[in-house]
């Protein structure tokens, strides 16, 4: 009897330590830490999706129709200023180039004539000066056909890398079709908008916009080891859009990068006044950001936000909540809406104190 009333003593205090350990998880879980977005003047790093070019990309055309008859060069090759590429078939093209120095030989001895009469006054002077016409005449005939001669070779202007070759040896070519395109690439052009908030403060916070120095992130993720520089702002904003146009240049000595490849530009934001969280007090639902605002009842509310910018351990705010209101900075993962509860409130400086921030 006397086991067993210690047996029932020893169970109802492990029930009872048992109970208490749940009432203390119980209330362990429902402790929250508040806080509010705090306002800053400060810069970040913004991503701008930018399509790359080359410095010079033109298209090669030819000239004069006819014949290919040599291609010299292969898709992908590096060529230099003036090298021979293509050669169309010059047959009829010399031909012409024979007729108009022979007439040009006639009309010669056809002023030397004219000459010769005019002086023994056998003829007047405008006969000398119709043969001196003519001359001229042919003498113009034999520059054009040495011109549409040289049109049957095209060459490199500028040295560069050959496109996709579409014609192949013996295709009749037209005048004006296409047979390849060169590219420059010896630097590279990354074209990017953005919009007239950031436009102004760009150009208005000269310290704050990194001495206009960008940087690039490649479309497999991973950074350009040379930085760029913002060379050019275009004269207009899009009517439909509200964003300008920005020009960086990279130096692409590797040649890693080329004409139509796509990647984002890393370019120092300027922020004055900058409304920023801190990024554990967010949580994400289908690529979508929210927060859990806290109201007067001390009751919870999810609320979508709008993301502008990214710093270490930061998010730059650009719609959806305000300085004014009081967000969950621990406890995201386990609150639920509508839920009251109870927390600790943490000031923003306080809480910015212990991440990382590049503030001005």
């Amino acid at each position: 009897m006397k086991k067993k009333l210690m047996f029932m003593g020893l169970t109802a205090l492990l029930c009872l330590a048992s109970c208490t350990t749940k009432k203390e998880e119980k209330e362990e879980t429902g402790k929250f830490t508040v806080t509010n977005p705090a306002v800053i003047d400060t810069s970040f790093t913004k991503e701008y999706v930018s399509q790359i070019r080359s410095v010079r990309n033109i298209e090669i055309r030819a000239q004069e129709k006819g014949f290919l008859q040599n291609i010299y060069v292969d898709e992908g090759q590096y060529v230099t200023a003036g090298q021979l590429l293509f050669k169309i078939m010059p047959k009829i093209y010399e031909a012409e180039l024979l007729k108009a120095q022979a007439e040009a030989k006639a009309a010669e001895i056809e002023l030397q004539n004219a000459k010769t009469l005019a002086d023994k006054n056998i003829v007047s002077k405008s006969e000398q000066y119709i043969a001196q016409a003519k001359l001229e005449q042919a003498r113009a005939e034999v520059a054009l056909a040495k011109l549409h001669l040289s049109f049957t070779e095209i060459r490199a202007p500028f040295a560069g890398t050959i496109d996709r070759i579409p014609k192949k040896l013996g295709s009749l070519i037209d005048e004006g079709e296409l047979l390849t395109s060169l590219s420059d690439n010896s630097k590279m052009f990354a074209y990017f908008n953005v919009s007239e908030p950031e436009y102004l403060e760009y150009q208005n916070n000269v310290k704050g916009r990194g001495n206009s120095t960008v940087s690039l992130l490649l479309a497999n993720g991973k950074p350009l080891k040379y930085q760029g520089k913002v060379e050019v702002i275009e004269s207009e904003f899009d009517s439909e859009t509200g964003n300008i146009a920005f020009r960086a240049s990279f130096p692409n000595s590797d040649k890693l990068l080329k004409n139509g490849e796509t990647g984002k530009v890393l370019m120092t934001v300027p922020a004055k006044n900058a409304l920023i969280i801190p990024q554990k007090a967010t949580y994400e639902i289908q690529d979508k950001m929210y927060v859990f605002v806290v109201d007067k009842n001390n009751v919870v509310k999810s609320r979508e936000i709008t993301i502008t910018g990214e710093m270490p351990d930061l998010y730059v705010i650009e719609s959806g909540i305000t300085a004014n209101d009081k967000i969950l900075l621990e406890g995201v993962q386990k609150a639920k809406d509508d839920e009251k509860i109870k927390y600790d409130y943490q000031k923003p400086e306080e809480v910015l104190s212990h991440l990382k921030l590049k503030a001005e």
